[in-house]
């Protein structure tokens, strides 16, 4: 612990970005300025005598955490539990509720978070040490736990010292070191939007727990003055392929590989034709389709088959079977299918059959294809159909945006918006939100409006 005797203090001043009223108590130790947020101003005044008094009796403050050696033992004793403490026990607590996906990004965002709230303790270990103690050990159940080397459970040690008390996640200062943390990758560079709203969700939820458990009386989230990155929420219509293009891309997947692609050719089929989601088509068993020999057949989805890292899901694989994207339990969704992928579907049954569990696409050993199987295919099968300048685009960039170029088919043809986002399991108001761009021809019918109101 580093210590020092140089010590300043202001007086209470009014937290001017704070919704509700809050006071500010201000110190500075070494070079380290210090600050904490009251809800009153006497309890501010209070918090500022104690420093005064210990200032001036001669005790030494610690330059980590700009307090002196009495009220640390004191806080210490009252802090309630460390951040690392609390963020291990929110996660195995909704172990149980949650989806293996959902374990992984929450566990994602606290490898972020738990490094970055600790004190200044000597002998730090490098980032990627402590990420992999708490990726393999400490946010995994104990039957999940692997065995820590002499090193790791050194780094074990000093991030169950280093880690801060979660109270002190009232102070204005810790939870902007929270945010700043969420904000970048893990080799320092700006993080995705998308990816600091997620975890930016993940911190507010967790704080939400501490108020529930009586921590904290509101969320310290609410006082800070901070923007998350606007996130894009629309379908880029670049990616957006048209039938011809759909056709000539399903049509070179099979030449891809000696297996793989052939194999593949009926699931991508049904991304673009029946607008499923991929861990949705993984999961299409045979006693899910009704396929008639001539004319319009039916899929009933009952359940998906999302991957994740094998440490976080139920059974130790990398696919499990699970219930739909935002449906109840054992809820289903039918889909009409065009006469286009019957055919496709029928030839693939009688040429590979199915799974014992009636699974139409696995790989030859019976597996379920990893999503990095399925964009290799993907991107040789773009290669031998679009050129140069196309390869370069975002243009049907992943097998996802055959989906994209489903539901854009389907609503730019007219059909009712109810009834593509029944099909796609959106609400409607997802469906016009995510697809807004994606309908041609919209902005010459407005113009049309508009300079008929203008000529009247």
């Amino acid at each position: 612990m580093t210590v020092t005797y140089e010590v300043r203090i202001w007086e209470v001043r009014r937290n001017q970005s704070s919704k509700t009223p809050s006071f500010e108590a201000r110190w500075k130790v070494g070079t380290k300025s210090r600050s904490k947020t009251f809800r009153t101003k006497a309890l501010a005044e209070n918090f500022l005598s104690d420093l005064r008094q210990a200032a001036r009796k001669g005790e030494a403050f610690d330059v980590s955490t700009g307090m002196p050696a009495s009220m640390l033992s004191a806080k210490a004793e009252s802090a309630g539990p460390s951040f690392l403490t609390f963020a291990r026990s929110y996660v195995i607590g909704r172990w149980r509720r949650t989806a293996p996906r959902t374990r992984e990004t929450e566990a994602y965002a606290l490898l972020s978070l738990i490094p970055a709230l600790v004190a200044d303790v000597p002998d730090r270990p490098e980032d990627d040490e402590l990420r992999r103690v708490l990726r393999t050990r400490v946010l995994l159940p104990e039957d999940r736990q692997e065995e820590l080397t002499r090193a790791q459970s050194a780094v074990l040690r000093w991030l169950e010292k280093a880690s801060l008390p979660l109270v002190d996640l009232q102070e204005a200062r810790v939870v902007r070191i929270a945010l700043d943390a969420i904000s970048v990758t893990f080799d320092g560079k700006e993080a995705a939007a998308n990816t600091v709203r997620r975890k930016r969700a993940i911190l507010h939820h967790l704080l939400e727990s501490a108020v529930e458990q009586k921590i904290f009386a509101t969320n310290p989230l609410h006082e800070i003055k901070w923007k998350p990155p606007k996130a894009v929420t629309v379908v880029d219509p670049r990616t957006v392929i048209n039938p011809v293009q759909a056709k000539q891309l399903l049509t070179a997947v099979p030449k891809v590989g000696r297996t793989r692609g052939v194999r593949l050719r009926a699931m991508f089929a049904c991304i673009y034709y029946a607008a499923l989601r991929p861990e949705e088509a993984a999961d299409l068993r045979s006693k899910n389709c009704t396929l008639p020999e001539a004319g319009w057949g039916r899929v009933i989805l009952e359940r998906a088959r999302p991957q994740a890292n094998k440490r976080w899901t139920n059974s130790g694989e990398t696919h499990e079977s699970r219930s739909l994207k935002h449906r109840a339990m054992k809820e289903t969704r039918e889909i009409p299918i065009p006469p286009v992928l019957v055919g496709i579907l029928r030839e693939h049954i009688d040429a590979y059959g199915t799974e014992d569990d009636g699974r139409l696409f696995r790989t030859t050993k019976g597996g379920s294809y990893s999503s990095s199987a399925c964009s290799y295919v993907w991107q040789e099968a773009r290669a031998l159909v679009f050129t140069d300048e196309q390869m370069r685009s975002p243009l049907a960039a992943r097998p996802y945006d055959l989906r994209h170029a489903a539901l854009s088919l389907w609503l730019n043809a007219g059909v009712p918006a109810t009834e593509v986002a029944q099909r796609a399991g959106h609400s409607v108001e997802v469906l016009h939100r995510v697809y807004a761009k994606c309908m041609e021809g919209q902005q010459e019918r407005m113009n049309g409006k508009i300079s008929t109101a203008l000529d009247e």
